[in-house]
Parts: C-alpha cells; sequence; structure tokens
C-alpha cells in the first residue's frame, strides 16, 4: 500500500495551502481527510467544492443529507466517514434515533428517510442502475427527480473521501475518537 502525507499548511503543495487553510477556517483545524487530499489539488478542491454544492445547494434537509452520507459510507465500511459524518450529524441537530440507525443500520424513525436510505443503497450497490421499480419506490415515498440526481452529487462527493481513506488508511481525527466505527458482522 502507498504511503501517504498527512500535509500540513507548511508541507501541502502550494496549489493545495489556500484549500487547506480553507478548511482550517471552516472547522477550525484541518481533517485529516484534507491532509491526505491535498496531496492532489484538483482532488482536494474538487471535493470541497462538491460538499459545499451537497450540503449547501440541494434540497435535504440535516437529516436527509446524514441519511445519503452515512449510508454511503457505511455501505463503503469507511472507517474515518462514519465517524466523521457523525460529528457533523450531531453538530447539525441530527436526533441520536436518526445516527444511531444509520450506523447501525437498523429501520429509521421514518419511512420517507427509509426509502431515502434505501434508494442510495440501491444507487451505491447497482452503481445507478437502479430498476424502473426503485426509481417508481423512491417517487412514491415523496422524493422528486431532483432528489434523484441530487443522490448521485452525494454519492459522487462521498465516493472521493471513502476510497482516498480506504488507500490512504487516513486517522481518524481526535475530535471524532469518540465516534469509532467498525461494521457489524
Amino acid at each position: 500500500m502507498a504511503d501517504f502525507d498527512l500535509h500540513t499548511l507548511d508541507t501541502a503543495p502550494e496549489a493545495s495551502k489556500p484549500l487547506l487553510a480553507k478548511s482550517q477556517a471552516a472547522v477550525g483545524r484541518i481533517p485529516g481527510l484534507h491532509a491526505v487530499m491535498s496531496e492532489s489539488p484538483a482532488l482536494l478542491e474538487g471535493y470541497q467544492v462538491l460538499h459545499k454544492l451537497f450540503a449547501e445547494n440541494t434540497s435535504f434537509d440535516a437529516d436527509e443529507l446524514t441519511v445519503v452520507w452515512q449510508t454511503i459510507n457505511v455501505e463503503h465500511e469507511c472507517h474515518y466517514c462514519v465517524p466523521a459524518h457523525t460529528g457533523i450529524a450531531k453538530m447539525m441537530k441530527v436526533d441520536d434515533a436518526i445516527i444511531d440507525a444509520l450506523r447501525n443500520e437498523t429501520a429509521l424513525p421514518s419511512a420517507k428517510l427509509e426509502a431515502l436510505r434505501t434508494f442510495t443503497l440501491q444507487m451505491v450497490r447497482e452503481r445507478g442502475n437502479v430498476s424502473d421499480a426503485d426509481v417508481q419506490a423512491f417517487l412514491d415515498a415523496g422524493y422528486t427527480n431532483k432528489h434523484i440526481l441530487e443522490v448521485v452529487l452525494g454519492l459522487a462527493q462521498k465516493v472521493m473521501s471513502n476510497y482516498t481513506n480506504h488507500l490512504a488508511d487516513t486517522p481518524v481525527d481526535q475530535v471524532m475518537q469518540k465516534f469509532l466505527w467498525q461494521k457489524a458482522a
């Protein structure tokens, strides 16, 4: 396995330094994921842009954002992103029942959120080749074509982070250590 650096503002490639500074300004620290991604300024910038678009410019509320993110993180077994998004969900005031259900792959507290998780899982597992019946079930749950495409956006963002963390074995940030996670057997 390749050995990836956890870059700082001092060690990062020049093109990544302003991107890391942006991360530090946003969260008060440089997340380990961003430190690894900074080796490729294009990857880090792409990730930051997709994150902003998904988190701030989609029609999903905090619960729904969390469902999409954590469904993908858990399915991809991302040791870094599940704890990170647990902390993010708590900061976003997502109910612990939702957070725990996603981490433990148990039933969500509403049928609509469960439909979102089911559709997101189908998108991941089928690589976007979902059936007409799967799409119709998602629409029947109260979602729209716009939501279908927004799931694609969230999936694109999470592929970037989950795959990077698998390759780099990114250490979980100290602040997120209390949310460590392992997929249930």
